[in-house]
């Protein structure tokens, strides 16, 4: 088994590493009522980004829709997306995700939806009661699982776009 990261060496991960994922913003936003901000390509070619419940199972970030969402073909023909889950706290803090949509057609309310729903309504209750509003006969839903290949962590504290040190980032736009 291996053993947990310190904070100091999980302040070390470079960008891309899916490590980052045990950092205290990724947690933070993992668990947080904050939208996912989903990047794909559409079946005409351009780009989308698309604001989605999400529910974190621990290895993969679960999107969940109803179809018949044009973003369920898209997403199998394209599946590579990019994912942000931000606060717009001051500093703010961004979780950045990115790996392949794995699509899979569910009949009735998929799981994660629930478990979303219930952590985003703030309790069970009131999550179940949003699903009863919406859980008829013949609803079927697709999942949409997304396994981290690539992690990126901002909190304009300790980590940076760019991979700049505080320094850099408060010297931007000034002449050298």
């Amino acid at each position: 088994m291996e053993h947990p990261l310190t904070r100091e060496e999980i302040a070390a991960l470079p960008q891309g590493d899916i490590r980052l994922l045990h950092s205290d913003v990724a947690q933070h936003l993992l668990a947080s009522k904050e939208l996912a901000r989903v990047a794909y390509v559409a079946a005409d070619g351009t780009p989308r980004v698309f604001p989605m419940l999400f529910h974190w199972t621990g290895e993969e970030v679960v999107l969940s829709t109803f179809h018949p969402a044009r973003k369920i073909a898209a997403l199998r023909a394209r599946p590579d997306v990019a994912i942000t889950v931000d606060a717009a706290a001051t500093p703010p803090q961004a979780l950045l995700v990115r790996g392949r949509a794995e699509v899979t057609d569910v009949e009735g309310i998929a799981p994660d939806y629930r478990s979303a729903l219930r952590r985003y309504a703030g309790s069970d209750e009131a999550g179940d009661a949003q699903v009863a509003s919406v859980d008829h006969p013949g609803v079927r839903m697709a999942r949409i699982a997304v396994r981290p290949t690539w992690v990126g962590v901002l909190d304009f504290r300790t980590r940076f776009p760019g991979g700049s040190t505080a320094a850099d980032f408060d010297a931007r736009g000034q002449q050298a």
